[in-house]
């Protein structure tokens, strides 16, 4: 692999600590029909998943009645009231890792299957949107993770050959679509019961710091 250039970054659970945040917004919405999800369950079936995959699996597994439709307008306008008075932690180490590629000279980038809307709100408060030299979201393509075409169109618009690029993810889908576009991809995931599903991955982390080590031992950046 050549040195580096650009480093692209999923959001949820890569960057920002929102699995709970989601737990709970859609735990609010099911709560109406009487079901309610565990943690656990989750993080095992749910996270990582676009919203409207989520929303259908949800409403198969429960026999919902409501309109598919309704119910992602419902679990989208209730993320984005939230997100506008809620403030959403910071992974482990991700804002040290952003300055440091920064501070290397890397062109940054987000590639993300939270709507664009959201994406700014979420920025609004902790103020990451000032890494990022292009974020691309749900609300710019047409498939969403696991499907290439997001990582696809990144490098397009970033105009950097792939093999200088470098994925960070922390789930099998982002994984999926990081690989499926020919990017080199490593996952972060302090869960280690999580890990068997992510060998895929070139490269396996508990956090950034490891990665980081990695990078720099290997004259990677």
């Amino acid at each position: 692999m050549p040195k580096l250039k650009a480093v692209l970054f999923d959001l949820d659970g890569t960057l920002i600590d929102s699995e709970y945040f989601h737990f709970e917004c859609w735990n609010e919405i099911l709560e109406e029909t009487g079901v309610q999800l565990t943690y656990a369950d989750w993080l095992q079936n749910y996270a990582g998943v676009p919203l409207p995959t989520n929303a259908k699996n949800l409403a198969d597994k429960y026999a919902i009645n409501t309109p598919l439709e309704a119910i992602i307008e419902r679990r989208e306008n209730l993320t984005l009231e939230r997100l506008k008075t809620k403030d959403v932690n910071l992974m482990p180490q991700a804002a040290e890792i952003l300055d440091f590629l920064t501070g290397k000279g890397l062109t940054l980038a987000l590639v993300t299957s939270s709507p664009r809307q959201d994406v700014d709100a979420v920025f609004e408060r902790n103020g990451l949107g000032r890494y990022f030299k292009l974020i691309i979201t749900r609300s710019d393509v047409t498939h969403s993770k696991p499907d290439p075409e997001s990582y696809n169109l990144c490098c397009e618009k970033l105009g950097i050959a792939k093999s200088e690029c470098l994925v960070f993810e922390d789930t099998i889908n982002g994984i999926k679509a990081a690989k499926a576009a020919g990017l080199t991809c490593y996952a972060i995931q302090s869960n280690t019961t999580e890990h068997h599903k992510l060998g895929i991955a070139d490269q396996l982390f508990l956090d950034f710091t490891e990665a980081r080590n990695y990078l720099t031992n290997n004259n990677l950046i």
